[in-house]
């Protein structure tokens, strides 16, 4: 039985091209999951490899879709042929079920993995540029210095509740408790 798997890293993405090309690659179950790999367990994976028995085939529309790093990938396709299961992935053309298949398979996984490396040291170098001529990352502050004493000579005070403390400034408990 070819079973399918589609991932994106965010619910904003859309599934559509991979659950079509999963369909037209034949696959009788499909499974997806709208989460980050790098991040967060993708519960309809371990579905699909829980599912998965002796002769089947787990078929996807690219190899990152699988894992973040080589060694991940590899593990996998480790575990799947100790289970007889074989790996299809329709946009590299593999399919681990012969010793070229499964060459192909590593040559694609490392290129990918080292893709991923460069973008990372783009984005960290980008980061360090931005850095040294001044610029700071994540969202502007909310409030100024100013009114974070003041928020924080209301709240020691305990004359106003915490609620319209909020209230007066805009802003969320949370961000009243991380200017205390």
């Amino acid at each position: 039985m070819l079973v399918g798997y589609a991932r994106t890293s965010t619910i904003e993405q859309s599934l559509d091209l991979q659950m079509d090309a999963l369909k037209a690659a034949g696959c009788e179950r499909i499974y997806a999951d709208q989460v980050s790999g790098a991040r967060e367990a993708a519960p309809e994976f371990v579905r699909v490899l829980e599912i998965l028995r002796e002769g089947d085939a787990l078929v996807v529309w690219r190899l990152d879709r699988l894992g973040r790093t080589l060694k991940q990938l590899i593990e996998l396709i480790g575990n799947l042929e100790k289970r007889g299961v074989g790996l299809r992935s329709l946009q590299e053309n593999i399919e681990t079920g012969s010793p070229g298949g499964r060459l192909v398979f590593h040559i694609f996984a490392a290129l990918a993995e080292f893709e991923r490396n460069i973008i990372r040291e783009r984005t960290v170098a980008g980061l360090e540029a931005a850095r040294s001529r001044g610029r700071r990352g994540g969202r502007p502050r909310k409030l100024s210095s100013a009114q974070r004493a003041l928020v924080a000579t209301l709240y020691r005070e305990k004359k106003h509740p915490v609620q319209e403390i909020c209230r007066m400034f805009g802003i969320s408990r949370p961000t009243l408790y991380s200017c205390l």
